[in-house]
């Protein structure tokens, strides 16, 4: 009941600041900063629903050279990093610093492992028939930069998939490395597909989160960067 209060109190703030974005002449360009089609699917909600546009950039940095031991320092330093790395190729292409931009990562851990993108198909496979034995939880950041001012804010979501304790079938399986979007996601792991959804049991967290993506977070911290601060 809590985070339906936050989530209601932060929606009706972000309103407000969408709709002078809006209603001014110039709005401030929004980059998500990310290549993920899940990400740019939860961002497609928001844009629609508050009626805002915005870009998609991609870091294309080597996300394996960037070790941590704690999950959630790890998709804090690459949040970090990949803004950097978007910076960077702004700044080379001479393009205008000035917006508001959104960088990402996730990872799913599960029984103490982080999981990050399968590497193989048979890694794969083993995530995927593994979460029938315990829930997997995403962890995920979310970096917001004023490209104009430098300001920055970052914050991280935690959410638990529940799935039922019969392994996903293996034709099933097959069907999901065909299509081969799984392999991009980390720990193969997709909550929003149609194959998937009858295998989950309840989700502790928002859907948008375990997507990648916390809408409460970019809402949260867009607020937060842009000057119409919520007190968190």
């Amino acid at each position: 009941a809590m985070a339906q209060a936050t989530l209601a109190a932060v929606e009706a703030r972000f309103g407000q600041l969408a709709a002078s974005w809006k209603a001014s002449n110039a709005p401030p360009r929004i980059i998500l900063g990310s290549a993920s089609s899940s990400r740019r699917q939860v961002m497609d909600e928001l844009a629609a629903k508050y009626e805002f546009s915005y870009d998609v950039r991609t870091a294309d940095i080597d996300e394996k050279a960037i070790r941590h031991d704690s999950p959630r320092e790890l998709v804090l330093s690459l949040a970090h990093a990949k803004a950097a790395a978007i910076k960077a190729k702004m700044q080379a292409a001479n393009e205008p610093m000035a917006g508001f931009l959104l960088t990402c990562d996730q990872v799913v851990v599960h029984e103490d492992k982080i999981l990050e993108k399968p590497e193989s198909e048979a890694e794969a496979r083993e995530f995927i028939a593994s979460y029938a034995r315990a829930p997997p939880a995403t962890v995920g950041s979310v970096l917001c930069t004023d490209l104009a001012t430098g300001a920055a804010s970052i914050d991280v979501d935690t959410a638990y998939v529940h799935f039922s304790p019969t392994p996903i079938p293996k034709y099933t399986v097959d069907k999901l490395l065909a299509e081969g979007d799984c392999m991009f996601c980390a720990g193969g792991l997709m909550v929003e597909h149609p194959l998937v959804i009858p295998h989950i049991v309840r989700m502790e967290g928002s859907q948008d989160s375990v997507m990648g993506l916390s809408k409460l977070l970019v809402m949260q911290l867009l607020l937060k960067v842009s000057g119409s601060g919520v007190r968190s």
